[in-house]
């Protein structure tokens, strides 16, 4: 394992630095998600990480970030804008592919999954956060890092690698879940959630600013194993995470996670049909973001909101909650999309708006409508975001099987079984059961008896 002596010889990037000129850390972040989406990648740069790369924490960058810099500054190469080549990083043999990037066993996976993650110098990071204190010994085991040494007796203040480790573990998450879906995953992310909060209750930080991240960081956890929960159908499980994580939000007086739970207690109150209880927790989210400077946050909120008020059979407060989030999201275009919103909003664009209208029409029982906005989802939807290609196209189906469109229908479920390969989601099997019992009845229109055959095919 790496010593502390080798983690402290970082030399500052001033190349980098130079290339920032003028602009703050922040408003450099912003650039490089906005260049980053003109060439179709996705990485969630804040300001912090651009302080790490400055700082030469971060030697070299993961494939996707080195391809955003190499369009923001063309002609440049890699040393020219101050980074080490990846050899000189890890030695060749531990330089892996990109399709093999990011090594699940971190959290506890033994899978292997195809994205671009950091490379191996940032995913150390991960393995050895937990190394470092004396607190670390129950939190490294339930993270799968239990063949590693760890030390019986060391410092027991809780620092920047214990909050890296949590954080780093939150995005892990959700890239796993972007690509497979939540089933496979939900056992395994429970442990490092019971490492974060073990963590928070035996640490004591240096610094003010590291308790709350690390409170930041839990709280975010609480809230991804909540939605692996929710999406693999264990509502308890998911309304329980839901809660810890807003009351964590409530302890450390972050709004931002408080918004965040909400969101989610909303959208698991209107899942588990609860329509009032959807409503009053995204107007209590809404309360809480308005202290926050991301419009693209409230436009969420207020589609939660309206998704409360359709299971209430309202659709006057629906469609004004509809206005309210086209409003809020036509503020956040403006203003720069993602620019000012929290890193977990990666999936919230277009597609979700139109998914998440969609599905407030079907609850009201307005199938043209319904069909119109999941068209739109299941057509603009990118397709690095695999759970949601099936999701749609399965919503999609659905609505289009209760339009009278049998046909169109099974061509849809077609497409979601196609992207279903390798994705675990109860919520997107449950579209497709539900689609099946509709369309049973129409096994003689076209595509409608194949779609059926091999939907049973599967379910065997």
């Amino acid at each position: 394992m790496p010593s502390s002596s080798q983690a402290s010889r970082a030399v500052p990037n001033l190349a980098f630095r130079r290339l920032r000129g003028q602009r703050s850390p922040g408003e450099f972040a912003a650039a490089v998600r906005k260049a980053a989406r003109e060439i179709g990648e996705q990485v969630s740069c804040d300001a912090r990480y651009i302080g790490r790369v400055e700082a030469g924490e971060i030697r070299c960058p993961n494939y996707a970030y080195e391809r955003v810099f190499l369009h923001m500054f063309p002609g440049l190469a890699l040393g020219d804008l101050g980074f080490a080549a990846r050899e000189q990083v890890r030695g060749g043999a531990r330089c892996r592919p990109r399709e093999q990037a990011l090594d699940t066993r971190a959290f506890g996976f033994a899978a292997t999954t195809y994205t671009d993650t950091d490379t191996d110098e940032e995913s150390d990071v991960l393995r050895r956060a937990f190394m470092t204190s004396g607190t670390a010994t129950a939190a490294a085991a339930s993270l799968g890092l239990s063949s590693m040494a760890v030390p019986s007796q060391g410092r027991r203040r809780v620092g920047e690698p214990e909050v890296k480790a949590v954080e780093e573990a939150v995005r892990h998450i959700r890239l796993l879940d972007d690509r497979h879906g939540a089933d496979g995953l939900y056992r395994r992310a429970a442990q490092p959630l019971r490492a974060a909060y073990a963590l928070l209750d035996a640490g004591i930080a240096a610094r003010r600013s590291t308790t709350d991240r690390l409170h930041s960081g839990a709280g975010e956890l609480a809230i991804s194993v909540g939605w692996l929960a929710h999406d693999s159908g264990r509502f308890d499980d998911a309304r329980s995470h839901y809660a810890e994580a807003l009351a964590t939000a409530r302890v450390a007086g972050d709004a931002a996670l408080e918004a965040h739970a909400f969101c989610n207690t909303s959208f698991l109150a209107r899942d588990t049909g609860r329509p009032r209880e959807a409503v009053r927790s995204a107007q209590a989210g809404l309360r809480a973001a308005g202290h926050l400077a991301s419009p693209r946050l409230l436009a969420l909120l207020s589609l939660r909101e309206a998704g409360g008020w359709a299971g209430l059979g309202d659709r006057a407060g629906c469609e004004q909650a509809l206005t309210r989030a086209h409003t809020y999201f036509d503020r956040g275009a403006e203003a720069g999309a993602g620019a000012a919103d929290p890193e977990w909003m990666s999936f919230f664009g277009e597609p979700e708006l139109e998914s998440l209208q969609a599905q407030c029409w079907a609850t009201l029982g307005d199938w043209p409508r319904a069909i119109r906005h999941a068209r739109r989802a299941a057509t603009l939807q990118d397709r690095r975001f695999t759970r949601n290609l099936a999701l749609y196209r399965a919503e999609l189906a659905t609505d289009l099987a209760h339009g009278g469109n049998p046909d169109e229908s099974a061509a849809a479920a077609e497409e979601a079984l196609d992207v279903l390969d390798g994705v675990q989601s109860a919520r997107v099997q449950a579209l497709l059961s539900a689609t099946a019992r509709t369309l049973r009845g129409h096994r003689g229109v076209r595509g409608v008896g194949a779609f059926l055959r091999r939907y049973e095919g599967v379910r065997v």
